[in-house]
């Protein structure tokens, strides 16, 4: 088997030997879940339910109209507490229910799952509107409505399974290959099925190699592969930002998607392996997306662990349950996702989301921020960047207001994985730049579009 790869990158130090061999835990109880009504990248959605009212796990509650939609379903069964606002992984105050577990009235069940549905029996149509139902979003973290992804307007060639986990630290797709093989090429074939796409791949990094054994043990045992279905195996160099859907596609292709496009664009979806396995729950089981698993990690983190817990579980509960133990006194940050594109948050009171792939508790060694200095023109974000884009031209385009410029060398097409700042000996803060460059170019671009009207 070739080893594939793309243009670019880094290698950040890995770091995933403290989670790589633990088991993956699931949580069975939790004193209380804070769900972020909005999780998705798309228009926000309301409350369905009151304070005081008894939900059961699954159950419907949050939901509103239009295409960017899916609905938010409760994630244990128990009594909403409150609905108000909290502060969520994207540092900001976002509308939440609260939800404190309680036992269902005598003689009623505790969830409210859909009846299982055939994938390979029902139509696309049904096959999408299941997917939108079940609440499911991209898991690696953008949070893209599923059901709007595998609707594409052009033909697929390629289902890329990704399970590069390229980022350092983070490990629960590792253990996922491994404990649960057989979940994500089903995932594979269902979405196949569902955009008509004649090949699969599933796309694991080398320092990974040890779970391809399970993966193709579950492709050869697969139903449909035995029925014709074409699922394969790739393996990719260990680099970063592999698992960034355009270097996926490159590497897997040899395409390249082009500027301002869509993977759809060169025949190609590609799905985390978290979301390849939502899919299979709502299928096999009626599940909504209520639970996910994710890496809790770091040099703080006495309890490196793999673990499956109810959306909107904060993390202060597992630290004051030592389910995870900390190392308080070298605890210097807490981030949500990898240590290359998470977020760090002010504290533990922040709840896992579907999109959370991991919690990094990092020691005062790890977090070490380094004295910005002035640009050397080295060149090394330059050959970093996996997408063809100057980091340093950008840099200075945004820093003299320029952004019609920068739109011009690339701001748009960043997208947002931090090799620059990484390999930069200046340790310039280029990717924090490029975040809040977007931000005033979009808003320029709204406010120029009103001013049209």
């Amino acid at each position: 088997m070739s080893i594939r790869t793309f243009k670019g990158g880094a290698h950040p130090p890995e770091r995933k030997d403290r989670s790589g061999g633990k088991p993956i835990e699931r949580l069975t109880s939790v004193p209380q879940v804070v769900i972020p009504v909005n999780q998705h990248f798309g228009a926000p959605i309301q409350p369905l339910v009151k304070v005081g009212e008894f939900v059961k796990a699954g159950q419907k509650i949050a939901d509103a109209e239009g295409r960017m939609t899916v609905p938010l379903h409760a994630s244990v069964a128990g009594v909403v507490k409150k609905i108000e606002p909290r502060m969520q992984s994207n540092n900001t105050e976002g509308l939440c229910i609260v939800i404190e577990p309680k036992d269902p009235p005598e003689g009623e069940s505790a969830q409210d799952f859909m009846p299982p549905l055939d994938p390979f029996a029902c139509t696309k149509e049904e096959a999408l509107a299941r997917i939108r139902a079940a609440g499911i979003v991209g898991m690696g973290g953008a949070g893209f409505p599923a059901h709007v992804k595998l609707a594409p307007t052009k033909p697929i060639s390629y289902v890329i399974a990704n399970a590069a986990e390229c980022e350092p630290y983070l490990t629960i797709d590792e253990r996922t290959l491994i404990e649960t093989p057989e979940k994500i090429v089903d995932g594979v074939a269902i979405v196949m099925k569902t955009v008509n796409a004649p090949e699969g791949v599933i796309a694991i990094e080398e320092n990974k190699k040890h779970a391809i054994p399970y993966v193709q043990k579950a492709i050869d045992q697969s139903p449909q592969v035995k029925a014709g279905m074409k699922i394969r195996i790739q393996e990719l160099k260990t680099k970063y930002p592999q698992g960034g859907e355009k270097m996926l596609i490159t590497a897997i292709t040899g395409k390249q998607v082009p500027s301002g496009g869509l993977p759809m664009d060169v025949g190609c979806v590609v799905s985390n392996v978290g979301t390849l396995c939502a899919i299979v729950d709502a299928f096999r089981e009626g599940k909504p997306l209520i639970e996910r698993g994710f890496t809790v990690t770091g040099g703080a983190c006495k309890t490196p662990k793999n673990l499956v817990a109810p959306i909107g579980t904060l993390i202060s509960d597992l630290v004051k349950a030592n389910v995870v133990e900390t190392d308080e006194e070298s605890l210097a940050k807490v981030i949500f996702g990898g240590p290359m594109m998470g977020v760090a948050v002010p504290s533990y009171e922040i709840p896992v989301q579907k999109n959370t792939s991991g919690v990094l508790l990092m020691s005062k060694e790890e977090a070490m921020q380094y004295e910005e200095e002035t640009c050397i023109r080295c060149g090394r974000c330059i050959r970093a960047c996996p997408t063809a884009v100057s980091p340093a031209l950008l840099a200075i385009a945004i820093e003299s207001g320029n952004y019609a410029e920068a739109e011009k060398i690339g701001l748009l097409d960043c997208i947002e994985c931090g090799s620059c700042s990484f390999v930069c000996p200046a340790h310039r803060h280029l990717v924090q730049r490029f975040r809040v460059g977007k931000q005033v170019l979009r808003a320029l671009k709204q406010k120029e579009a009103q001013n049209v009207r």
